[in-house]
């Protein structure tokens, strides 16, 4: 019994020993360290996100009331120019702050749509208007003060663009951010791009993809291409750092970049990238913006518009039509022009416009050339170029373009004054000068001169009196002063009617047989009063002269009385009768007459010199 007890003891000893445990058996050192800060650090995400979570929440409360009402874009009504348009559908002028033309949706073609969508918003139709992954870069990127990267959506572009500012602030991002929310809530993916390929600002007062097509190529968007398309593409960015006019060499570098990302993209064929990226544009580069040149046609009618609808007639989207047609318009602008030069062509030779000092380093001389053609841009088909070399029998110049050309021959007829040995300094042709170039028929050049006389050139229907065709000088840009509708002329034969017309109320007849024997007439002395006897004396003599076969104004004014037609003239409402006092009317119906003119007996018909040997009627 004894031995069982002691056995029980030893059993039960073993076994209670067993379950302590001993100081062998706790964790290392680095292990509770990893926990604790594994533990210290889910602490503070959790405290920091539960922060986050909550000046959320306070932000979202305190700023969406104050959100703008965005329900207006659903109706979507931009500001829209003044648009003036020929008989035939052609765009003359267009007038506004913003120069917009408005295109739906599904008239933008799908190239067009593509290249945006390439370079700004690959995934627009699969999020939900924030890019979380760009939004978050952009966070880091304001805070380090460095340049951001592909942040903002088509959809955050939008509510920037149409209700906020561009300023780099958490807190406009915030409202961007929840604008961009209602937009996505309140619109349609192709409502949304519809209003930002048409509020996008583009350069050049350009607004929209359809504005900048015209501006820039001079074509509708509709007919675009995808090297076009992607240079436009490359605008929205930085419209002044990639414009294809002012910085070419860094809009050709985007619109290649563009076009790799929409082949990345599948948007287009490898085959397709290739061959946009050979395609030499056409970049309108001038001050002309519409096809038709007809500028003095359009800014009348701005006027009439501004003076019925004011300040609104530039954002209203009035479209005007004339009566004007467009070939017509095309063929007066020419031959206007022609006529000028053709006459100035006759005239002597003024010389360059001005003198540049070109240098000798290539880079030094190309930006020396752009100065210089800056200040003097082209006039038409009227070019501006600075001489490189030059000697009696040719002349190496050079455009703004970087083209060179050589001016030989028969060329060179109308400045063979400025290249004499010994012409004037200010005519003398030399290196630097900056002349202006045509082009011949014949495909070569000629130097020629800016214009000092101007025109004018109208064509009415007689039918209506409708204006088919106007233009009121040589260059709109050169000089705005309408010669069709502000410009007082003498009226020539124009005046005939009012003489005839009186003399057939007297009784006359094409018939009627008038004495049309020279006559003389003295001048009036200063102390004479109009319709006052005069005296005759043979020094002061003027003969007049007037044709034989058809009896003149003059012998008609003889024989049928001047006052009958005068006061016919009266009731006409001619200027020359009615917009003066009859205390200060002037004697002859031309006001503008040389004050060394003077009268002569028929006063009212002509205007002679008494020391002059003949005379005859204006026109």
């Amino acid at each position: 019994m004894g031995a069982f007890r002691d056995a029980r003891w030893s059993f039960m000893a073993s076994d209670s020993s067993s379950d302590v445990p001993g100081p062998a058996a706790r964790r290392p050192a680095w292990q509770r360290f990893l926990i604790a800060l594994f533990a210290w650090t889910a602490g503070i995400a959790f405290a920091l996100v539960a922060a986050a979570v909550t000046i959320g929440g306070v932000a979202l409360a305190v700023a969406y009331p104050n959100l703008p009402d965005i329900s207006d874009l659903a109706d979507y009504r931009p500001k829209l120019p003044l648009r003036v348009f020929s008989a035939d559908g052609m765009l003359l002028g267009e007038f506004g702050e913003e120069r917009r033309n408005l295109t739906p949706i599904k008239e933008i073609p799908q190239v067009m749509k593509d290249a945006v969508l390439a370079i700004e918003d690959a995934r627009f139709y699969s999020h939900h208007g924030v890019d979380y992954k760009g939004l978050v870069r952009a966070a880091v990127a304001n805070l380090g003060r460095v340049k951001s990267q592909g942040a903002s959506t088509i959809t955050m572009q939008v509510a920037r663009n149409v209700y906020l500012s561009s300023e780099k602030t958490f807190t406009r991002k915030l409202y961007e951010v929840l604008l961009t929310f209602k937009l996505e809530h309140l619109l349609t993916k192709d409502q949304i791009l519809e209003i930002y390929m048409n509020q996008i600002f583009l350069g050049n007062r350009a607004y929209g993809f359809a504005a900048a097509s015209e501006t820039y190529f001079g074509k509708p968007l509709k007919e675009i291409t995808i090297a076009e398309a992607a240079m436009l593409a490359g605008l929205p960015k930085a419209p002044s750092a990639f414009n294809p006019v002012t910085n070419p060499s860094r809009a050709r570098s985007r619109q290649l970049y563009i076009i790799e990302r929409m082949e990345e993209n599948g948007f287009i064929t490898q085959e397709q990238a290739d061959a946009a990226k050979k395609q030499e544009l056409r970049v309108r580069t001038g001050m002309q913006t519409t096809a038709i040149r007809a500028e003095y046609v359009a800014e009348t009618v701005r006027q009439l518009v501004y003076a019925q609808y004011g300040d609104e007639a530039y954002t209203r989207g009035l479209n005007v039509f004339t009566t004007v047609k467009a070939n017509e318009q095309e063929a007066a602008y020419k031959a206007l022009r022609k006529g000028i030069m053709d006459y100035e062509k006759r005239q002597i030779y003024r010389g360059p416009e001005r003198f540049v000092d070109l240098p000798g380093d290539p880079k030094e001389l190309e930006d020396a050339i752009d100065d210089a053609l800056a200040e003097h841009p082209d006039n038409g088909d009227v070019m501006a170029a600075v001489v490189l070399e030059v000697n009696p029998k040719k002349i190496v110049a050079v455009r703004g373009n970087g083209d060179r050309f050589e001016i030989v021959g028969e060329g060179l007829n109308a400045a063979r004054s400025g290249l004499s040995d010994k012409a004037q300094p200010k005519i003398k042709i030399r290196r630097g000068a900056v002349i202006r170039v045509m082009k011949t028929p014949k495909d070569t050049w000629e130097i020629t001169q800016l214009p000092e006389v101007e025109g004018a050139f109208v064509a009415l229907d007689p039918r209506d009196g409708s204006v088919r065709a106007l233009v009121g000088g040589f260059d709109f840009n050169k000089n705005k002063f309408n010669h069709v509708t502000q410009a007082w002329r003498q009226p020539g034969s124009g005046f005939k009617p009012f003489i005839y017309s009186a003399a057939l109320e007297k009784g006359f007849s094409p018939s009627t047989i008038v004495n049309d024997s020279p006559c003389s007439s003295t001048p009036a002395s200063p102390a004479a009063s109009p319709g006052s006897p005069r005296t005759t004396t043979a020094s002061s003599k003027a003969r007049c002269r007037c044709t034989p076969r058809w009896p003149s104004p003059r012998t008609w004014c003889r024989s049928a009385c001047c006052r009958p037609w005068a006061r016919r003239t009266r009731r006409t409402g001619s200027p020359a009768s009615a917009s003066r006092p009859r205390s200060t009317r002037p004697t002859s119906p031309w006001p503008w007459a040389p004050a060394r003119s003077r009268p002569c007996r028929w006063r009212w018909a002509m205007r002679c010199s008494p020391t002059a040997a003949t005379a005859s009627i204006p026109g």
